[in-house]
């Protein structure tokens, strides 16, 4: 048995889904596409880009729509006896659905998270997160926690994760082979 996690990390527009969903269609193995969003049908600019997604998807890939239990989702696909291949789209959406939750909290979810990649048996994970902390400290608090704990969830699964790609400009860039692992965090502040 085989388990393998890949990150596809880089800014908004940079191709990162479609190279998730490259490496997804490369595994050989059936694909199951976990997708974050909330549909909002009073929002059509976001049901737009949730089409779009759809339309890239091959028609023998299930999707699955989990806005907040991921870890049961991943535990529940890959411990069935079935080498399968997830692609969940996108962290920054899952952060972003809970963001209410208190620190504590989320902490428990993020640990959660990582303890069900933990549990993963036999297939692949590939998960898709944006890159929010190139620019500017949010000026507002709820922007500042989304920031630092997508941030925080994205190191985490890049210390687990093999490969690590960066896209941008429509480049990908396979981290895993040039950079190296950094210890992990001793404070959130960083």
């Amino acid at each position: 048995m085989v388990k393998r996690i890949i990150l596809v990390t880089g800014p908004a527009r940079s191709g990162k889904s479609e190279w998730a969903e490259l490496l997804a269609e490369q595994s050989g193995k059936p694909v199951i596409y976990l997708a974050t969003s909330h549909l909002d049908p009073d929002d059509p600019e976001w049901q737009g880009r949730i089409d779009r997604h759809r339309k890239r998807r091959l028609a023998s890939w299930t999707t699955q729509e989990v806005p907040l239990e991921l870890s049961a989702a991943i535990l529940q696909e890959t411990t069935s006896g079935n080498a399968c291949c997830l692609l969940v789209d996108s962290l920054g959406t899952w952060v972003a659905n809970l963001l209410a939750e208190d620190d504590p909290t989320w902490g428990a979810i993020l640990e959660e998270l990582i303890e069900s990649l933990r549990g993963v048996k036999e297939g692949t994970v590939i998960f898709v997160a944006e890159e929010t902390g190139w620019g500017v400290v949010p000026a507002y608090p709820m922007g500042r926690s989304f920031r630092d704990r997508l941030g925080d969830l994205v190191r985490r699964l890049g210390a687990i994760a093999d490969p690590v790609y960066l896209v941008t400009g429509g480049h990908a860039v396979n981290l895993s082979a040039i950079g190296s692992v950094l210890p992990p965090s001793k404070t959130l502040e960083d």
